[in-house]
């Protein structure tokens, strides 16, 4: 049985208990045309980095046209045929106390992609959450058992796991989601339902960039990718790759208000975090103790600010670094360190990059007034 997450909106796209129910396809035929209906998908959902020396090199793009397929679009197949083969699935099982001393044996699956050659593989924190029993097993039959949990760093749903490094380890290329454009053609692999055979294959188009989205345990995912590639229960931690072969995100939820819409984590936000768990086994950053959101053009008017882009802090934690350096709610974020901040992701992604202790250079406007501050990081708790 699947543990289930309660969530108020979002939840992770592997815990829910899945039953597939066949649906009868039905095609209404008319003078040179032909309407289908389409299965709905039944689904469940729940931070700019340097390349990591651990990741792997992306290589050579194929040649224009190499990967195209019918009418121009990509073949979905070729792309499959490359990256599949290290995309692994993850079952898990763990204890909990039914009653008062009633033991309940839970049993989960995920997915996960190898990303390194020494054996290292990406998934998602709730994947692997509270697991007693982890068992790693590729497309081939390879199966691990004894599988080490590297770090895990549920602010950004991110894990690492570490199987023996044997010959032949197939490795993901990885890609650079930046260069992603909205309307670009995906690829969703991982493994929906935890159905035999091998990890399912969907495509899809990005549908935007720079989500956000909060979990039912109050996290909030930050730089998400959003595509209509079907993600499902099983999913979770598995690759979302560009028409290239290279993974650009990790799948981790969908939203089941939608009608087809799931998250991945872009790969830029999270190769230094996997690269930092594969170094500390956790991930140490510097806060400023402040939240904010992306400012937008009629928030900029109601404020009678003279720009329109920028973060907006939202409010100030009491006693926090930005409290001590005088930054106040309303306060919109222009340029830190001399970097221009257009959005609330631009400064999140510089800020994942600085350590405990680092001094950071502000400048920022309050209402019409310029003002340059100084904030001293404090490790997060």
């Amino acid at each position: 049985m699947i543990h289930q997450l309660q969530t108020r909106r979002i939840r992770p796209a592997y815990l829910q208990a899945f039953s597939a129910a066949v649906l009868l396809m039905a095609a209404l035929l008319t003078a040179g045309c032909a309407l289908v209906a389409r299965m709905p998908a039944d689904g469940q959902p729940k931070a700019a980095a340097t390349p990591a020396a651990a990741l792997p090199s992306p290589i050579a793009s194929p040649a224009a046209g190499e990967r195209q397929g019918f009418a121009g679009l990509p073949s979905v197949s070729q792309i499959a045929a490359e990256v599949r083969p290290a995309v692994v699935s993850i079952t898990t099982r763990s204890t909990s106390m039914r009653g008062l001393l009633a033991p309940d044996q839970e049993d989960g699956s995920g997915s996960g992609f190898i990303f390194d050659a020494r054996g290292y593989v990406a998934t998602n924190d709730h994947v692997i959450r509270d697991a007693r029993n982890i068992r790693v097993t590729l497309p081939d039959g390879r199966a691990f058992g004894d599988v080490k949990v590297v770090g895990r760093d549920p602010r950004t749903d991110l894990a690492v796991l570490k199987i023996e490094a044997v010959p032949n380890l197939p490795v993901a290329r990885i890609g650079d989601s930046d260069q992603l454009r909205v309307g670009d053609w995906v690829v969703a692999i991982g493994n929906a339902l935890g159905l035999e055979g091998g990890p399912t294959v969907t495509a899809g188009v990005l549908g935007a960039v720079g989500r956000s989205i909060q979990e039912g345990n109050g996290v909030v995912l930050e730089d998400l990718l959003q595509t209509d590639a079907a993600i499902n229960p099983g999913n979770s931690g598995g690759p979302l790759v560009d028409p290239g072969g290279r993974v650009v995100g990790i799948n981790t939820a969908i939203d089941t208000r939608g009608q087809g819409i799931g998250f991945a984590i872009s790969i830029n936000g999270a190769r230094a975090i996997l690269e930092e768990l594969i170094e500390m086994g956790r991930v140490v950053r510097g806060v400023m103790g402040v939240n904010v959101s992306t400012l937008t053009p009629t928030a900029a008017g109601r404020l009678g600010l003279p720009q329109t882009e920028g973060a907006i802090i939202v409010n100030i934690q009491a006693g926090s670094p930005a409290d001590r350096a005088g930054l106040r709610a309303s306060d919109v974020i222009a340029r830190v360190d001399g970097r221009e901040v257009k959005t609330m992701r631009d400064l999140l992604r510089y800020l994942a990059t600085r350590k405990p202790g680092d001094t950071i250079n502000l400048t920022v406007f309050r209402g019409r007034d310029e003002r340059s501050l100084t904030v001293m990081l404090e490790e997060s708790r």
